[in-house]
């Protein structure tokens, strides 16, 4: 769907982004994570067609995104981080004077705009004026606005920035439908948690450049980071300490009255041979959970690895 090769682009001495590859496929949730000014902005802004390259190639769908970026439009909904929304119209109206733009009139761009409302979940403001909206609403708007013309690639910079909980969560509800619509979403954002839950792969970006690309889980073995797993024996505990500590990948097994906390570095489908290893060791193991790794610390340490540490990419 996204192939990005060799960006680069500088304002005066700085370098937004320094040879940034990237490839996104049809149908991903992908997450483009990095710290203020690592180029995320920059990155979606070109993709987009608002923004021109010194030099690299973007293209979608195997269309030259930066020498036929009009043809190109029509598959993208772009939104940006700071939007505009014109306070005296109401949601209806708003969604509306947007259809009539891509030609889309009269009862055909009122129920396309009643439907893009139910999509997003503001069919109940729709006859609010947009000034009286929440913030996480006029979002929704937004991203209702986005979807008019019925973009195959959203391009959505930090969209739910400044949103309470609960917004943040029908948000979440709402990317999850367009991805089962077919749609392929392009999402940065500094909920780190929220992302790990609801993409597909992530990019980690720092410097204009791809440090790290993958799900979660590949990323955090690349990075040689462990997940934590959180185990329970009806007894023999000790015995299970000393079993795990002479496992391959196991870190630092802790023990809390019958329950083992430790690190796995492995992968996913040798999870079940540290389980089964207990067992035949004649173990009774209660109950075994492998818990959600911290993207929060991957990303931590692949930030202050960059900037001045080794980075094994692998």
């Amino acid at each position: 769907m996204l192939v990005i090769k060799n960006l680069e682009k500088s304002y005066g001495r700085f370098k937004a982004l320094n040879g940034l590859n990237l490839e996104i496929k049809k149908g991903e949730i992908f997450g483009f994570v990095g710290p203020n000014g690592a180029g995320k902005t920059t990155s979606m802004k070109i993709i987009s067609g608002l923004l021109s390259p010194d030099s690299g190639e973007v293209y979608i769908e195997g269309i030259d995104a930066i020498k036929d970026n009009k043809i190109l439009k029509e598959k993208i909904g772009y939104m940006p981080d700071f939007f505009g929304v014109y306070d005296n119209l109401t949601a209806l109206e708003y969604l509306e004077f947007y259809a009539s733009i891509y030609g889309i009139l009269g009862e055909e761009g009122r129920k396309l705009s009643l439907e893009l409302l139910e999509l997003v979940n503001l069919v109940d403001k729709k006859d609010s004026n947009v000034n009286g909206l929440s913030r996480g609403m006029k979002q929704r708007l937004c991203l209702a606005r986005c979807l008019v013309h019925n973009p195959e690639l959203l391009i959505l910079d930090e969209p739910a920035s400044g949103m309470d909980p609960r917004a943040r969560f029908e948000m979440k509800n709402i990317l999850k439908n367009l991805k089962d619509m077919g749609k392929t979403i392009l999402i940065s954002s500094h909920i780190l948690p929220e992302l790990a839950e609801i993409c597909t792969n992530l990019g980690i970006i720092e410097k204009g450049k791809l440090i790290v690309q993958g799900t979660v889980e590949e990323i955090m073995i690349k990075m040689n980071h462990s997940r934590p797993i959180k185990l329970k024996v009806l007894s023999k505990v000790e015995e299970a300490i000393s079993a795990l500590a002479e496992m391959p990948n196991v870190d630092k097994p802790v023990q809390n009255e019958n329950e083992i906390i430790f690190g796995f570095k492995g992968e996913e489908k040798e999870v079940s041979d540290i389980l089964k290893q207990l067992i035949d060791r004649d173990i009774d193991v209660i109950s075994f959970t492998q818990e959600n790794g911290s993207l929060e610390d991957v990303f931590m340490r692949i930030t202050e690895m960059s900037n001045g540490g080794d980075l094994n990419e692998n």
